[in-house]
Parts: structure tokens; sequence; C-alpha cells
């Protein structure tokens, strides 16, 4: 099984992932909603055959049956969807990754001795690339929830914090104990994908070099601060 990376681009089509790895990202997600299974595989071996080119993971969201039908790297399943025994069994029996959504808690150590590769915690804030959100936790739900599982001495699997995150935020996300994150519309919605990946696989890789963790003036820092309040406020739907 691979490596759990740090940093989760989840996407919809093969030319986004590809920007994306261009820029460093070695882990896509594909999710794609309301399309027929055939249109799901043909989008996801068009994925696949990008991350072979960059050596990155496929993880396949929803469809346990379809990671195992092109042979995808895992599956990550949402708090709604069902996986089968037998489909779990030819998951972990071919090593695959095995990733589940959770939000609280609770959600986490239902998880304790199951064989899953890595929680999905979240949503950090608002965001519009997923629907029916989950109650969104902030940086203080991650801190409490971190510091229970801290202890709790449960061993348990890699949390990937997810919803709303900006380049801003990283540091002190990192600092909840966190082993990763998950980001789709940061990247995806970018002028330059693949800078803006690479701006994230640099932080993720040293997200508490300094205070500064960009290495800005105090003027580029305003400028990033500022950036991302203009992130935030685009990802809000006003009625």
């Amino acid at each position: 099984m691979r490596k759990i990376s740090k940093l989760h681009f989840i996407t919809t089509s093969a030319a986004l992932a590809e920007q994306a790895c261009r820029g460093g990202v070695d882990w896509i997600q594909l999710r794609l909603k309301n399309v027929s299974y055939e249109e799901y595989r043909k989008v996801a071996l068009e994925v696949q055959d990008v991350c072979k080119r960059y050596n990155a993971t496929l993880i396949i969201n929803d469809l346990p049956r379809l990671a195992l039908d092109i042979n995808a790297d895992g599956v990550h399943l949402g708090k709604e969807d069902i996986m089968t025994p037998e489909e779990e069994a030819a998951l972990l029996a071919g090593g695959h990754i095995i990733g589940c959504t959770t939000n609280t808690l609770e959600d986490i150590l239902h998880f304790k001795n199951k064989p899953v590769s890595y929680l999905g915690l979240g949503p950090f804030r608002h965001t519009t690339t997923k629907q029916n959100l989950s109650p969104i936790l902030g940086l203080g739900g991650y801190k409490n929830i971190m510091e229970s599982l801290r202890t709790s001495s449960q061993k348990l699997p890699p949390v990937i914090a997810i919803g709303g995150i900006i380049l801003y935020d990283i540091p002190s996300l990192f600092e909840t104990g966190i082993h990763g994150i998950a980001l789709s519309g940061a990247i995806g919605n970018a002028s330059d994908i693949s800078a803006k990946a690479a701006e994230f696989t640099k932080l993720v890789n040293d997200p508490t070099a300094s205070n500064d963790p960009w290495g800005n003036s105090d003027a580029q820092t305003r400028d990033i601060i500022a950036g991302g309040i203009g992130e935030i406020i685009g990802n809000i739907t006003f009625n």
C-alpha cells in the first residue's frame, strides 16, 4: 500500500489532475457526482493514466466497485456510502487504500481496529464543492478532536483535514496534529493550477518552518492574508 500523502487533491478531470501533478501533487482523488458508471469509469481511466505518468496515487470516491474494476490505488467512502463485505475483502486482499469521511470524535473512534487507511475529517469551513455538508468544525473543532485522540491513546489511522482550506490555514491546522489536508477548489479554481499546487505542496511538507511560512516580506504576507479572505468569500454562496 502506498504511503498516505499530506496533500490530497480532489478533482473531476484528467486535465486538472495533470496540472496539479505538474505542481508536485502526488495524490489524486477523483470525485464525480450524478454520472453513469460508464462515464465515471471513462474519466477514471483518463485520470489513472495521468497518475501513472506522475507516479501519483489514485483514489476513487464513492465506488469500491470502480476502484476494483480499474485497479485504482484505493477508494474513499463518504458517511452515506456503502461497501459490501465482498468489496471490502477484495480491496484488502489487493492491498488497496480505504479512506472514510468523519465529522466528530465519535465518528473517528468508530474506526478503531478497523481496516481503514486514513480518515477525512471536516469540514473545516463552508465550501461549495460538496453538497450536504456536515457541521463545520473550525480550528477549535480540530483542536478539541485531535487533543481527545491524543489523550485517549487510541491507535487510529492518519487524519486528513478537509473543507474550504486555504494556504494561510495550514500552519495552525498542522499544529493540531493532523496528518495532512485535502483540497479541491483552492487548487482547481486557481488561475495557475500548477503554481498553486506547488505552493501547497511546499507548505504541507514544512508547515511550521517559521511564523511566516512562505518567507515573505510583511507586505507580501498582508497580500496573502487578503487573498485568503478573498478565497473564503469567493466560496460563499449568497441567497
